[in-house]
């Protein structure tokens, strides 16, 4: 089969990708629950090059030569056993295991698990493009928010223009909550279109005094940036009491490492946060990718896709997603002709 790898990300991910037409054909393992997909579509996260750009970290868990991201959405070729509720034939969509093999190639493993199956009715469907975008951003949204926040709840989304803040403003207004969002002029038209009741231009104002200045009646900040540096420390300015600050995004350098630790480490009594403090990390939950695929149905959520690429343009998907100026999802179509 076909499928991008790379053996090393020295200047950057997207400098050493090799598109490999002689990769062998992943194989099932008889003793697990697991399926052979046709790959259709994937879409990028930031995630895709931060990890292997970790360097020695990246090398000592992961395969070599690699293949890049895990999003996808494809054709269930064959299943390793006949108890699994997915058929030949079945599109789905979900995740690869980052481990063992990403989703950049025309064929996955994955574990049953890993996926949901894709609504297909005639007039109730979701496009092979927009499944390719849910399972990172939407399960990031869907576990930070639908745990953490009820109707009429006040949530925060710092970063609303990206994959999971466009994902966050629809999950906790499909919920029913009150939506502030963080982003920059240019995607605050975005964000009110997908439903958020306020927008704070982080380019023209303070966020943290902006903020600060609403008084403690927030039930969720979640932060899909990692900037401004105080936020976390304000925090208990604009969130209740049993308020909780959901860290989803942040840099990969030392300083913003140094910056979560303090966030998590540093009580309150030696200048830390106030309030509840949580890293967020992504489960793998099938039923909660298919809740997000009826929502997408009823028309509660819409993927927000910028940008689609072919295959053999994915290092200019990854240099676009890096430059930091994406709304939304990149596309990259495996299969030609299937969106």
């Amino acid at each position: 089969m076909r499928a991008w790898q790379f053996t090393t990300t020295t200047g950057g991910l997207e400098k050493n990708l090799k598109l490999n037409d002689a990769v062998p054909l992943p194989k099932l393992n008889p003793s697990r629950a697991e399926l052979l997909v046709r790959v259709l579509s994937v879409s990028l996260n930031p995630a895709d090059y931060k990890i292997p750009e970790l360097g020695l970290v990246s090398r000592a868990v992961f395969p070599s030569p690699g293949i890049p991201c895990v999003d996808f959405c494809g054709v269930v070729v064959r299943t390793s056993s006949a108890g699994t509720k997915f058929k030949e034939g079945d599109v789905v969509f979900g995740q690869t295991d980052r481990t063992t093999c990403g989703s950049c190639a025309e064929f996955v493993v994955v574990p049953v698990g890993n996926v949901a199956l894709l609504p297909s009715s005639e007039g109730q469907g979701i496009a092979v493009d927009e499944g390719a975008t849910v399972s990172i951003a939407g399960l990031t949204a869907y576990q930070a928010i639908v745990p953490n926040a009820k109707a009429g709840d006040r949530v925060f989304v710092n970063g609303g223009g990206g994959g999971v803040g466009t994902f966050a403003i629809q999950i906790a207004k499909a919920l029913g909550c009150f939506v502030t969002v963080s982003c920059s002029a240019g995607k605050a038209e975005l964000c009110r279109r997908l439903g958020a009741d306020e927008v704070v231009d982080y380019t023209a104002c303070d966020v943290v005094g902006v903020m600060r200045g609403k008084g403690q009646v927030y039930q969720l900040c979640l932060d899909n940036v990692g900037a401004p540096e105080g936020l976390y420390k304000a925090a208990d300015g604009f969130l209740k009491q049993d308020g909780l600050f959901c860290q989803v995004g942040a840099g990969v350098s030392m300083g913003a490492a140094g910056m979560m630790l303090s966030r998590m480490l540093v009580p309150s009594m030696f200048g830390g946060g106030k309030r509840r403090y949580q890293f967020f990390k992504i489960a793998k939950d099938a039923e909660a990718l298919a809740q997000i695929a009826r929502w997408i149905v009823e028309g509660k959520v819409k993927p927000v896709i910028e940008e689609r690429f072919e295959m053999e343009d994915l290092p200019k998907a990854f240099e676009k997603l890096k430059s930091g100026r994406c709304y939304g999802k990149l596309v990259v179509h495996i299969a030609k002709g299937d969106s």
